[in-house]
């Protein structure tokens, strides 16, 4: 008598062992939205903005894409080669504002500070590096009108100067700059693009 019930908890367990918990919702997505774009969506986080990059093969080489703003939550990847694998990741990446300022700006006394100076329709920004461990600057651009900042030009670590030109409605933009530092990578994610219509 006594040992039905132990079979019972026993086949109970084993049931209640074997019902598989819901996966969570991917973090990282790649849609098809038609025949040849595809659209990258990712949940809002703290970050200072991501990185998404490409690759035609699971292992790469992989190309950056863009460098996007913070709290943006997806890309449009538009116009592919038809009929081919792409294959994306993305990283957010973080890093403090070292520094803002306006191109034909005073300089400040301050040795960090970035310096912007306006000549003609290109700009010159130099700065300090005083971050050790970056893994590249990244110069951040507030156009007028607009409520916040867009990044706008990368560069290697150890750089402390770059050269841009303006385009038009950009004369009397900001401009910051920050020590990159990168996150974990997503997983990679991949769409292969449709026929061409």
């Amino acid at each position: 008598m006594s040992a039905k019930p132990l079979v019972l908890v026993a086949l109970l367990a084993a049931g209640c062992a074997a019902t598989p918990s819901p996966a969570p919702p991917p973090s990282f997505t790649a849609t098809l939205t038609s025949p040849t774009d595809v659209v990258l969506s990712w949940p809002d986080d703290d970050a200072a903005g991501h990185r998404v990059e490409y690759a035609n093969a699971p292992a790469g080489p992989w190309t950056t894409l863009q460098f996007l703003p913070p709290h943006a939550t997806s890309y449009h990847h538009p116009d592919l080669i038809p009929e081919t694998p792409f294959y994306y990741r993305e990283q957010p990446f973080t890093g403090p504002v070292s520094a803002e300022t306006t191109a034909g700006a005073p300089a400040a006394t301050d040795a960090t500070a970035l310096h912007a100076v306006a000549d003609g329709d290109a700009v010159t920004f130099t700065w300090a590096d005083r971050s050790a461990d970056e893994a590249g600057f990244l110069l951040e651009i507030r156009r007028p009108g607009e409520p916040g900042f867009s990044p706008i030009e990368v560069t290697d670590r150890d750089t402390t100067t770059c050269a841009l030109s303006t385009l038009p409605g950009e004369q009397g933009s900001a401009y910051r700059l920050r020590a990159l530092h990168y996150g974990p990578l997503s997983p990679v994610v991949h769409e292969t693009t449709g026929k061409e219509r």
